[in-house]
């Protein structure tokens, strides 16, 4: 890359500093803004109680529906603008880029608007019981103004760190995650709002982090908002086969909280709800831990890969699988070990909710290790265009092996079981990709011999 064109060398410069130059940043904007999530379940865990929490769980599958819409279109973008940036044609990115933020927006403002018209049976659907029905209500209601420039949010990270402005991309994550942990705290408990005061500081973040995302294409180094998108139009699609898969993570996470939802109502009631969701709480800060390894490594293995060098690409697949092991690990010690510090945080540990949480959230941390591991793989084969490849896995992992596995765990261990389904269902999922990848590098050096 010529100096002056962008904020990062990716053709030339150390790919482990490159990578580590992007992941400090990348890893503390995820981490800020997996913490607008948790924090709300804290404050709304403590200021209303198990009924809070439980009504927040079934309406965080439509936010994790946004926030994977945003990071589809971010990375496919990425991927597509990298290469030609990597082929110098700067105006093709940029178009790939802007139709991207306007496809995004008609399909989030299409989920609003059905919101708006139809609230009712939408948190049925979700999962909401008619004890719970008037704080999933509200707390929709109040979050549906700011899931678009939410979606803006998550699309514009991943393109501005791919324009060479890592620590800007940090800030529009940084920025509307402490903006809501006060907004949170105000709502909920000096204005008594509850659920919906959670909600309403989630929208006012999500509106604060898109504008960020948005102002920054004013003064960006490559990649400008343009009229011309001619081209951008025509890929559109391709853009939305890159990033299926991490749309697809988004949704499992969904089906995980929605199947885990109703396993857990059958099984222990709304108690059973409020404990389960704490899990579900934790695991996008994992996924947001393990994306900022595999979304740091992308724009580096994109843009070789776009220039035919090859020997960088494998070594940012080699640094990245190393982050991802030492962050996996951390995750499964940290939660097995405080487990009931973490409960506490959100609920009494003594309630019946408490004390199902507190026996399953080490079974559940089982899974961060092969999470890890899974991601980072996934993130590699979107970014050298592999989409059906990276597709396949995303879900296995995230709805063919879950969603029997609930089913039968549950029912086979009633206890524990449903508090397993997610790790086995990470584990089956990181031997196939073991197999995939390993037949793939033996094809790929045969066809080299011949």
């Amino acid at each position: 890359m010529e100096k002056g064109q962008a904020g990062l060398d990716y053709g030339q410069g150390r790919i482990d500093r490159l990578f580590f130059k992007i992941f400090i940043p990348t890893l503390l904007g995820m981490i800020f803004n997996a913490l607008i999530t948790i924090v709300d379940g804290i404050f709304v865990g403590r200021g209303v109680g198990p009924d809070g929490i439980a009504a927040v769980n079934i309406i965080a599958p439509l936010f994790m529906v946004t926030t994977g819409v945003g990071l589809m279109f971010g990375i496919g973008a990425s991927v597509v603008a990298g290469i030609a940036m990597s082929q110098k044609d700067y105006k093709r990115a940029s178009g790939n880029v802007t139709a991207g933020f306007i496809a995004s927006t008609v399909v989030i403002g299409c989920v609003v608007l059905t919101c708006l018209i139809v609230t009712e049976p939408v948190v049925r659907l979700l999962g909401s019981s008619d004890q719970l029905l008037d704080n999933t209500t509200g707390y929709l209601l109040y979050l549906l103004p700011g899931l678009v420039p939410f979606m803006w949010q998550s699309i514009g990270m991943m393109v501005i760190r791919l324009d060479g402005s890592p620590k800007y991309a940090m800030m529009c994550n940084i920025v509307p995650a402490v903006l809501n942990i006060v907004l949170d705290w105000w709502f909920v408990f000096p204005l008594g709002m509850g659920v919906r005061g959670a909600a309403l500081a989630t929208a006012i973040a999500g509106i604060i982090g898109g504008g960020m995302a948005l102002t920054y294409f004013r003064r960006s180094y490559v990649i400008k908002f343009t009229s011309k998108i001619e081209s951008g139009w025509k890929s559109v699609g391709a853009q939305a086969r890159i990033g299926a898969a991490a749309f697809v993570t988004e949704v499992a996470m969904s089906v995980m909280m929605l199947t885990g939802n109703y396993v857990f109502m059958r099984s222990f009631g709304e108690s059973g709800v409020a404990a389960y969701s704490i899990s579900c709480y934790l695991f996008p800060l994992i996924f947001m831990i393990n994306n900022a390894v595999a979304q740091s490594a992308q724009p580096i293995i994109s843009y070789n890969y776009g220039g035919g060098a090859q020997r960088r690409v494998n070594k940012a697949l080699k640094v990245s699988l190393g982050v991802a092991v030492v962050c996996g690990l951390i995750a499964t010690t940290g939660i097995a070990v405080c487990a009931r510090g973490i409960v506490g945080m959100f609920i009494p540990v003594d309630c019946e909710a408490g004390k199902i949480a507190v026996a399953g959230l080490p079974i559940f941390a089982m899974s961060a290790i092969f999470f890890a591991l899974n991601i980072a793989f996934i993130g590699y084969w979107q970014s050298i265009k592999r989409a059906g490849l990276a597709l396949a896995l995303t879900l296995l992992r995230g709805v063919v092996f879950l969603v029997p596995l609930f089913v039968v765990m549950s029912w086979l261990f009633p206890a524990w079981g449903m508090w397993g389904a997610v790790p086995v269902s990470e584990m089956l999922t990181l031997i196939i990709i073991i197999i995939a990848f390993y037949v793939r590098e033996r094809s790929g050096r045969r066809c080299v011999g011949n």
